[in-house]
């Protein structure tokens, strides 16, 4: 009897320890920022030490989803979209084809995997969401968002990555029934919609903001920025912010009642604070410099770091006034994330940069180019126990920092 209360205990730590085993793009905020230490200060001459590559995604510009054991990504066999899950040495555990992917123009799976609590979550460039079992890969449901909520699919292939709270999964057909909706993560059936803004989905992924009495979700659609009670759907607030092509892909970031909203195509950035009870959203200030297209940007000490599109630099802003505080032009523009005190930026170019802004410059320590791979440098780095996981292309590269 003894032998079975041990093993039932053993068998409940391990299941639970899975399901909080969770990996997301951008890291667990979706903010860029990964909790990580003791990283190198400064790389080889010729870069960081290859790990292992593996070289059968296709075409995509999905990054890499980490977790305790497995390395989740999608890619594209054809004109047909998969996920795969590789073990930390690079061996596949797994691959699961979930349906036809976008292969018109930029070809290959927008979106990055998301594992929460046991399920894989991908949507194609069609709308089509996946749930998966994080274990095998078995499909679980699927749901065609354009076609159930009156979407129209965008120019380049809807892109959004996945968002999950509780038992809701989020997401943005941005159609003629719904803005966005919330949808059962474990069955797939509807839980409440938003009342449609006459605006399609704008490649954005959303965030949500923990308030005190409301968790609000963010994000943009094609020429504004939306404010969502995530528990009922209701549709807030609006605020004007287009740019030339409605191309909105990067993701809101929030601290201490304000949300700062930032759009490529010299369009640039927008500082909006929040009421105290997410309600309404008033002006703070404007930077039109940092006109990131699709990168993100990093919020440390009150400073904000990114690059620019058609203003081609990187950019530091304070996070209060919005004043430019200084501009460099050591890279290429890109994707930039922060761990142990540092950015990794990963230019259009293939340049990966090691970045210490602790003395109120863009110092670049050190670099190399990505030589595998092939077309656009897009996917954004993943930082995981101390392995920086690059994917360019149909390659997924795993260096250590």
């Amino acid at each position: 009897m003894k032998k079975q209360i041990v093993l039932l205990v053993l068998l409940f730590v391990g299941t639970f320890s899975f399901a909080q085993d969770n990996a997301q793009w951008r890291g667990d905020n979706r903010d860029g920022i990964y909790q990580e230490s003791g990283l190198l200060n400064e790389w080889p001459t010729e870069g960081p030490k290859l790990l292992w590559h593996f070289d059968g995604l296709g075409e995509g510009h999905a990054s890499a989803a980490v977790t305790k054991d497995v390395v989740y990504t999608a890619g594209t066999d054809g004109d047909q979209g998969f996920v795969i899950a590789l073990g930390h040495s690079g061996e596949i555990l797994w691959k699961q084809i979930y349906g036809a992917e976008w292969m018109e123009s930029f070809n290959g799976v927008r979106s990055t995997p998301m594992i929460n609590d046991g399920i894989v979550y991908v949507m194609s460039g069609f709308g089509k969401v996946v749930a998966m079992n994080a274990t095998d890969g078995k499909i679980l449901w699927t749901k065609d968002i354009l076609t159930e909520f009156g979407g129209e699919n965008v120019r380049w292939g809807v892109t959004e990555n996945l968002l999950v709270d509780g038992d809701k999964l989020f997401c943005t057909p941005g159609g003629t029934k719904a803005s966005m909706v919330a949808l059962d993560r474990k069955t797939g059936s509807l839980i409440w919609k938003a009342k449609p803004n006459g605006e399609k989905s704008a490649y954005c992924s959303p965030a949500i903001v923990r308030l005190a009495n409301r968790n609000l979700l963010v994000t943009h659609t094609g020429n504004v920025i939306i404010g969502v009670d995530a528990e009922t759907g209701e549709l807030l607030w609006s605020f004007d912010h287009p740019n030339k092509y409605a191309i909105q892909p990067n993701t809101p970031v929030y601290e201490n009642g304000l949300l700062y909203c930032f759009s490529g195509y010299g369009q640039g950035s927008v500082m909006l604070k929040l009421s105290d009870d997410g309600a309404s959203v008033t002006e703070q200030w404007r930077n039109a410099s940092l006109d990131n297209q699709m990168g993100g940007v990093i919020l440390l000490d009150g400073k904000i770091y990114g690059s620019g599109h058609s203003n081609k630099e990187w950019f530091c802003l304070d996070w209060k006034t919005g004043e430019t505080l200084y501009s460099s032009k050591m890279l290429g523009r890109g994707n930039v994330v922060l761990a142990d005190g540092k950015l990794y930026c990963y230019a259009d170019t293939g340049e990966i940069g090691l970045v210490d802004v602790s003395n109120d410059s863009y110092d670049k320590k050190s670099s190399f180019r990505v030589t595998m791979g092939e077309k656009q440098h897009w996917a954004h780095l993943v930082i995981h126990n101390k392995r920086m996981y690059v994917r360019h292309g149909s390659t997924l590269m795993v260096y250590s920092i």
